[in-house]
């Protein structure tokens, strides 16, 4: 069986800039359809993919970090296993900015998973991808 590593060359994934190694600079999630997950992201983030392959893509977040979608790991992910980590998006702005971003994604079809409301942090709700991983959009701290 090859490893992710002897199937993808990581050197060939552009970043316009190398963060020292003690930053974290991927943050992976588990997804049972690339194909699909990549369309949600994509839409959802307003970015394209600066790498593909059948089983992993990746979109530059930042300079020199790197969202990705996995699908080798498809059997882990399951409606019964539990999500306790989120995807964050800090969005700039008041709360109506957010306001504005919750009405887009309802319309759009997106499942909330937890309705707009105020906390400790500001304005803030969270939605699902296709497999149940979450994402919570609040302000910018």
């Amino acid at each position: 069986m090859s490893s992710f590593a002897d199937s993808v060359d990581l050197a060939q994934i552009p970043t316009t800039r190398r963060l020292p190694m003690s930053a974290p600079n991927l943050f992976l999630i588990y997804v049972t359809d690339t194909e699909r997950s990549t369309h949600f992201y994509a839409d959802l983030l307003e970015i394209e993919p600066v790498f593909r392959s059948p089983f992993y893509v990746a979109f530059e977040v930042a300079e020199g970090v790197l969202f990705a979608l996995w699908s080798r790991r498809r059997e882990a992910v399951t409606p019964e296993t539990p999500r306790l980590s989120e995807v964050g998006l800090m969005v700039p702005g008041s709360a109506a900015a957010i306001d504005e971003l919750y009405g887009r994604w309802t319309t759009n079809g997106h499942r909330i998973v937890e309705d707009i409301h105020d906390d400790v942090f500001g304005r803030t709700f969270v939605i699902a991808d296709p497999d149940g991983n979450l994402i919570r959009v609040s302000p910018i701290d």
